[in-house]
């Protein structure tokens, strides 16, 4: 018999407004012990220095992360212009100066250039792997970083503020964009140095600051039914996903992680909640008669595949 795990099955997502100066492990940590979570997990990395939206997966949550992790997300963040900085952010050592400082409306007509797919360089301390190892630790312990460029999506950039020495944007992009990377890049076209001095994420997906609770309300509520009130289901990471009900045998065949096939009641409610594009290869949500999640399958020759079955069961 195997040793039951440290916690209770504690299922969902906690949006959470992550404070400066708090890595996101210990951020996940936090939520994890007030609700005495079995398993943690969270949908992308914030800096100690970024505040704003960490959304943080328990238990069976943690298997809809990578949906979370796809989707948009907006963050509002201020550049301050002639230094550079080895981690592109006020933490890192400066690397150069400059005396120029852009205007109001250079800022303004240079914008259109950093929408849409653009071609970045991510920071030397950055999570990205080289050779098996962080980039930051590389960076850390005095090696050469050397990151290839990829193409990020920038679906909008908008201006909010400018002082002398600084300026405040927000942007709206893709998943894989590099909020540092893109303040030193405009500052670089715009004539000077730059690097990013506060930064917070306002929006991931569908859930904004609105959605967001700090740990201050949190805390007093360890390990009290309280918490759950900021518990917010699995199913919120899959809005985009579309979904489907099983039922009976069906339901039984999926939860083994087993295909079932799709018979003409099945095909008729895909068609008729799907549209009439392809299907193949459609990832789809499964949810038993009464709602609760079931898996996420794949349509395949006929079938719906589970490749990712959830497990309500207390050990």
């Amino acid at each position: 018999m195997g040793r039951r795990k440290k916690g209770n099955p504690v299922h969902g997502w906690v949006i959470l407004d992550k404070p400066l100066g708090m890595t996101s492990t210990q951020g996940v940590g936090a939520v994890r012990r007030i609700f005495d979570a079995q398993k943690a997990g969270h949908a992308g990395t914030l800096d100690p220095m970024a505040t704003g939206i960490l959304a943080i997966a328990l238990g069976e949550a943690t298997k809809t992360v990578p949906y979370a992790m796809d989707a948009d997300k907006t963050y509002r963040f201020t550049a301050t212009w002639g230094e550079s900085r080895d981690s592109d952010d006020a933490e890192g050592k400066v690397t150069g100066t400059c005396d120029v400082r852009p205007t109001r409306e250079a800022i303004e007509a240079m914008l259109p250039r950093f929408t849409g797919t653009l071609s970045q360089t991510p920071p030397v301390y950055s999570a990205i792997k080289v050779d098996g190892e962080r980039a930051y630790d590389l960076a850390r312990d005095g090696e050469e970083v050397v990151l290839q460029a990829r193409p990020v999506e920038v679906f909008e950039a908008r201006l909010l503020g400018v002082e002398k020495d600084s300026a405040e944007f927000e942007i709206r992009c893709a998943k894989g964009t590099y909020v540092r990377s893109w303040v030193r890049d405009i500052a670089q076209a715009l004539g000077t140095l730059g690097h990013v001095t506060a930064l917070r994420r306002t929006r991931l997906g569908g859930w904004d600051e609105k959605s967001a609770v700090s740990l201050e309300t949190l805390t007093p509520f360890m390990h009290s039914p309280a918490a759950f009130g900021y518990l917010r289901p699995l199913s919120t990471a899959l809005d985009g996903i579309p979904a489907l009900a099983v039922s009976g045998p069906d339901t039984v065949r999926i939860r083994s992680g087993n295909p079932i096939l799709i018979r003409a009641n099945i095909f008729a409610r895909m068609k008729d909640g799907f549209g009439d594009g392809e299907l193949s290869g459609l990832t789809v949500f499964l949810k038993d008669e009464e709602g609760q999640p079931v898996a996420l399958a794949e349509i395949a020759e006929g079938e719906l595949r589970p490749f990712r079955v959830f497990n309500f069961s207390t050990p």
